[in-house]
This record gives structure tokens, sequence and C-alpha cells, in this order.
């Protein structure tokens, strides 16, 4: 596949300005953009909203298949994006057709059985012994000390990994979605822990999700739940880290939330969902492989092609977005959990949307004077094309006594 004046899939720019980049790719390429990975490998960027809807509804035209691939004679073994773009790899992700359907209902049977007031209160727990551990203080970085800790630390509890896992689990997998150096080694990590995690449950089962995952009776290896469980933790972690910052910052910063942060007329939930629409933490998905040559958005795409979703570019339609200043409220249109069979099952997007939100609920009721530490314009993201968080969130408040 050769595509002409191909966008790298990098840089700064999406670290400073991503909204503009996206205006700027849609403007010069429209709302499909030739782009390239790292080490040079083309893909196609989907960020028209109906070209987006096109290719999630569609999975025998644009199958999640990573097989399918015509570039795999030109990946590395090293390649940094590996962890993200699997080969061979027999994950939910990859796995197309009834035996998907099959592997969706197990999934969501083990999710959907966690009780939501459990939930709340495990989260209330840890997100309360974050804040102890740094309410003394006055002054505080809510991404290191708080947002990166609180998910994973309530996702081990529901998954049932030990407390003490959740620093590494952590680490690991910031090293694996961001993508760089150190994707491998995270990614290796990762699966050892769920490895040793299946291991004990099936010695002693508990009631725990990975219990529950080992007692359905689909006839999924361990390999394949371990698989399963790395997708679950990273996409249950990370994002929801980066929805509890992110909104956190458009609480402290845009005069529409400031008020929001004393009880004032825009709840933390519209806030939460501006920034699904706006600012969401899953930038960009890899990805859908064409199954035959078709056209899509103007684009002669061949059998075998990457296609990446670019759901907030696709969120930041104009056509869709006909006035981007104005508040979503209540509309959920957005493309942030994905769509069609391989969208976010929903009992995860509840269990992420519980945690986040009591995650911001518990800093603003302990800390109820917080404010920004630092410039606005000083707040730097992470460098990654796929996720958007900030790096760091400085604050200062009134010290007060744990609890």
């Amino acid at each position: 596949m050769t595509i002409p004046e191909a966008v790298p899939l990098g840089g700064p720019g999406f670290g400073t300005d991503p909204a503009r980049l996206y205006r700027e790719m849609r403007r010069d390429h429209g709302a499909v953009v030739p782009v390239l990975l790292d080490g040079g490998l083309p893909a196609w960027l989907v960020l028209g909203y109906r070209e987006l809807h096109q290719v999630t509804g569609d999975p025998v035209l644009f199958s999640r298949d990573s097989d399918l691939w015509n570039q795999w004679e030109n990946v590395p073994a090293d390649w940094p994006l590996l962890p993200m773009i699997g080969h061979k790899q027999p994950s939910i992700l990859y796995t197309v057709g009834e035996r998907h359907r099959q592997r969706a209902a197990m999934l969501g049977n083990a999710l959907e059985t966690v009780d939501p007031s459990e939930l709340r209160r495990h989260a209330e727990r840890f997100a309360d012994e974050l804040i102890d551990a740094l309410c003394t203080s006055g002054e505080a970085d809510l991404i290191g000390q708080y947002a990166m800790l609180l998910p994973v630390r309530v996702l081990a509890r529901l998954y049932g990994f030990p407390d003490e896992d959740g620093p590494g689990l952590v680490t690991a997998l910031n090293d694996m979605i961001d993508g760089r150096e150190r994707a491998l080694a995270g990614q290796s990590h990762l699966a050892g822990s769920m490895q040793r995690l299946i291991a004990d449950r099936r010695e002693e089962p508990a009631d725990d999700v990975v219990s529950r995952m080992l007692a359905d009776d689909s006839g999924f290896t361990d390999e394949e739940i371990a698989q399963d469980l790395m997708v679950m933790t990273a996409a249950g972690h990370q994002p929801t880290a980066d929805w509890i910052g992110n909104s956190l910052r458009l609480m402290l910063t845009d005069d529409r939330f400031a008020a929001s942060l004393f009880g004032g007329q825009h709840s933390v939930a519209e806030a939460m969902n501006e920034v699904l629409w706006e600012d969401t933490p899953t930038q960009n998905v890899a990805g859908r492989w064409a199954t035959r040559d078709t056209h899509l958005g103007g684009r002669s795409v061949r059998a075998g092609d990457l296609v990446l979703l670019g759901l907030q570019g696709a969120n930041s339609d104009p056509q869709v977005r006909t006035d981007a200043s104005a508040l979503t409220g209540g509309n959920s249109a957005h493309f942030s959990f994905g769509h069609g069979e391989h969208s976010c099952p929903f009992p995860a997007q509840e269990i992420a949307e519980v945690i986040a939100r009591t995650g911001i609920e518990v800093v603003l009721d302990r800390l109820p004077d917080i404010d920004l530490a630092v410039p606005a314009g000083s707040l730097a993201r992470r460098p990654s094309p796929w996720l958007r968080g900030l790096n760091r969130l400085p604050v200062r408040f009134t010290p007060v006594l744990a609890r």
C-alpha cells in the first residue's frame, strides 16, 4: 500500500493541541487521513463521524482480525506498537464472529454481577486512603498521587488481585499503553501477573471477576482468559485515570465548570460527559482491517489495510458539532466507548463511570478549596496519539487532617 502525503502519527501536536491537529488533518485530507505509524508503516485514520460509524458498524468489511494486515512482513520483532496491534494474540480484541460473541458474553456476565453499591464502597475507600496520604501537605499532584493509583486498586479488588500488586500493574500498564521503549517489558509483566492470578483462582475460586470467568462453560483456555484480563485491565485502568484527571482539569480551568467545584450549576456528571466529547481519554484506537478492496470517505482502501479509529476526531467532526462552544449536556452519542459489536461492554462502561465519578467527588468533598497550583497553559500531556492524559495536575488547598 502506497499512501502519498501520509502524516506521521505522533509528535508534539498530540500532546499540546490535538484539536488543532485534527482540524488541520481534516482540512488537508478529509474524513479519512493517510498516516504513518512507527517505522513508517502505513495506515488510515478515520476522523469523520459518519465514516467511523460505517467502519465500526460493519465487522464483515472492516474486521478485527489483525492477521489480515498486509504489513506484517515489515513489522520488526521489537516494534513498540506490538502490544497495541497484536499479532496472533488470542484475546477478545482480535476474535471475530460467533466466538467473539461468546467471549463478549462471558466477559459481560462476569462484570455484570459486580454489585454497584459494593463497587462504590471500594472506590470510596481507596479514594479516601489516597486523599489521606496527601491531604495534610496542602499541595499535591492529582495525577501521580491520585488518579493514576485509584482505578487499578479498585479493579484489582474486583478481579481478585492482592492490593499490593497495584503499583506494579500501574507501571506496566503505562509502559505498555504509551507504546515506547518499555512497552514490551510492560506487556510481559502484565501477562505474568494475569497468569499467576488465574492459577491461584483455578486452585481456590473466590467471589471475584476472574473466578466467574473461569467458571464459564464456553471452553476458553487459560491463555485466552489471561489475554482478556490484560485487555480489561488496560482498558479499565488508564482511560479511567485519564477521565478523572481530564475532568478535574476541566473543572479547575474552565469557567463554565469552575462553579461545580463549590456545588454550582454544572454537575460533576456534566463535566465528565463534556470530557468524553472534547478531551476523551481514548483518542485513537487500532484498529480494523479491510477484508477486501473498498472505498471509505473518498479513499481507496485495499484489502489488508489497517484502519485506525479516530474517536476524538469523530467526536469533534464539525458536521456533528456545529457549535463546539456549546455544552453537550446529557448527549452521549460520542464514540469514546466505541461502537458496534467490538465496543466497550456496557457493564465495563458503568464500572469506569462509577470509579471516575466517585474519585472526583471524593476529591471535591475532602479538599473543598482546591485550586490549580500552576498556570493552566503549563499543564503538559503525555505525548501519545492513543491516550490523552496529563503528566501532572499540581493543586493547592488548605491542609486538612486525615480521617
